[in-house]
């Protein structure tokens, strides 16, 4: 079985090929910047969109592992998003089946199980992906199959866990003290796993999967958890919840802070069911890994 892994030279497309140990990533598509970069067939595009040419991409090409995106705030522009996130990923899907491609695996994000009042633009764009997708799946017959994952954790990791990852290496202090939270957190190494797992595995076809660890915990421990990571002493000071949020109400952060102090726990147990898999690395595990990415 041959995998056409898009957003390869990303934070998490980096970490699939480090856990693709039966070389099943035949091609990867890539930007020019970035060609260089890997040690595996690459496929050059510009942009991912409406627009976008996949013509030879799909040669030897069984199944689709899709990362490429706009994620993390990169772009403040809807539209943008909405044209890379959903009509790339359709286009992408579309044309894949129409070239014998057997299965599609989508990487969503499970901010879709969240309050769905504080949906961003690129949590929007993820779920009608989603939904395409699927009409795609009953026209075509093509597998989808969709990962949404919970926040992703590991070394130089984007968005939250970078900044926090950041703070506690240069200025351990964080404001988590009275935070007693309760989230799912998964790390890049787990994912990585698992994706390739959905890519080979027969049953996960036409399922849609919540990915992580396994092991719920507050936001305080998180951040302690990278403190130990990171072999650092790590001081949390008591601010009230109801402070975090109104500060991010005024500074327009509001979907940011609420990632790190709301709930998020996810029912991941059809992964179990379904596909027999369970997280290879525990939290402690996949936290070392920040010392040595940091030495």
């Amino acid at each position: 079985m041959n995998i056409l892994l898009s957003g390869a030279a990303g934070f998490i497309g980096k970490q699939v090929l480090l856990q693709d140990k039966m070389d099943c990533i035949h091609r990867c598509v890539v930007r020019e910047s970035n060609k260089d970069d890997l040690f595996c067939e690459t496929f050059v595009v510009e942009d991912i969109n409406k627009n976008t040419s996949w013509n030879n991409a799909f040669n030897n090409i069984d199944v689709v592992i899709h990362l490429a995106g706009i994620a993390h705030n990169k772009s403040d522009n809807s539209d943008v998003i909405f044209e890379t996130n959903t009509l790339g990923t359709l286009k992408l899907a579309r044309d894949a089946a129409a070239n014998g491609v057997t299965r599609f695996v989508f990487v969503s994000t499970a901010s879709i199980d969240e309050n769905k009042g504080l949906f961003s633009a690129q949590t929007q764009s993820k779920y009608n992906a989603e939904i395409g997708l699927k009409k795609i799946a009953d026209e075509t017959g093509l597998e989808v199959v969709i990962v949404r994952p919970t926040l992703v954790y590991g070394p130089n990791a984007p968005g939250n866990f970078g900044a926090l990852t950041r703070l506690v290496n240069k200025a351990p202090v964080l404001p988590f003290g009275l935070t007693n939270n309760k989230r799912d957190f998964i790390s890049v190494q787990n994912l990585a796993d698992l994706l390739i797992t959905c890519a080979n595995h027969p049953n996960a076809a036409g399922h849609t999967f919540l990915a992580s660890d396994g092991e719920t915990v507050s936001i305080k421990d998180f951040s302690n958890a990278i403190a130990k990571g990171l072999n650092k002493q790590l001081i949390q000071l008591p601010v009230p919840v109801w402070c975090m949020r109104l500060a991010g109400k005024l500074l327009g952060k509001s979907i940011m802070v609420e990632q790190l102090v709301g709930d998020l726990e996810v029912d991941s147990s059809n992964v179990q069911e379904m596909l027999g898999w369970l997280p290879p690395y525990t939290m402690q595990e996949s936290m070392h890994s920040l010392l040595e990415n940091n030495q």
